[in-house]
């Protein structure tokens, strides 16, 4: 399926302005999102990342995406759902799965965990859809978190905008609005272990770079 393409059918097709609650991680990656959606929905954001490893962290992150939302004027109403942190979510979620690769079976159970709260919320409040902006990541499986998210509108009732908003140079441009804004940019996704493989990463390419100026 193109994700893309049914997400432009979807939209295209509303005769009205639906209320949407959308999923977000960060102020960057929903820069170009609500600057999409905005246009054709009234978003209320649930901002439920309990991924995340310090709390200290995930205020800076939640207080980038309000400085987003209170400096961008958006073509319909974009308000934020409080959310409370709790990062035992997120371990009793991955339990067993510590030691899997960043982008493995985590990273899926993290995905399900994040959307169900959101789908669980939107039917408690009767909002006409939900989705993500998780899928504008180049590094985040768009087939897992679409598979989710539909799976999820079976269960709860709530539609599911099916979305890659990586496509038509939304990563890209959401580089550009993180600069035009100056927004906070994160080097790693969230939790501990991407933290922990981002610090390998960077280790092994100190070496590399270090064994290059010695040669």
């Amino acid at each position: 399926m193109n994700y893309q393409v049914e997400m432009e059918k979807t939209i295209n097709s509303l005769d009205y302005i639906p209320r949407l609650l959308l999923h977000v991680c960060c102020a960057p990656c929903s820069s170009y999102v609500l600057s999409v959606l905005a246009k054709y929905f009234k978003i209320d954001i649930v901002y439920y990342n309990p991924n995340i490893n310090t709390k200290e962290e995930y205020d800076k992150r939640l207080d980038e995406l309000k400085r987003l939302i209170d400096t961008v004027k958006y073509d319909n109403l974009v308000s934020i759902i409080p959310c409370n942190y709790n990062n035992m979510d997120f371990y009793n979620a991955v339990k067993g799965l510590e030691n899997e690769s960043e982008g493995g079976k985590r990273c899926f159970e993290c995905y399900k965990l994040r959307l169900d709260y959101t789908a669980k919320v939107a039917k408690k409040l009767g909002y006409e859809y939900f989705t993500t902006s998780l899928s504008i990541s180049p590094y985040k499986n768009v087939n897992w978190l679409n598979e989710i998210g539909i799976n999820l509108e079976n269960k709860y009732g709530i539609k599911y905008l099916v979305a890659d908003f990586k496509k038509k140079n939304g990563y890209k441009t959401s580089i550009e609005l993180s600069k035009k804004y100056n927004l906070y940019r994160q080097d790693y996704c969230g939790c501990i272990y991407s933290k922990m493989e981002r610090r390998k990463k960077d280790e092994f390419k100190n070496k590399q770079d270090r064994k290059y100026e010695e040669d």
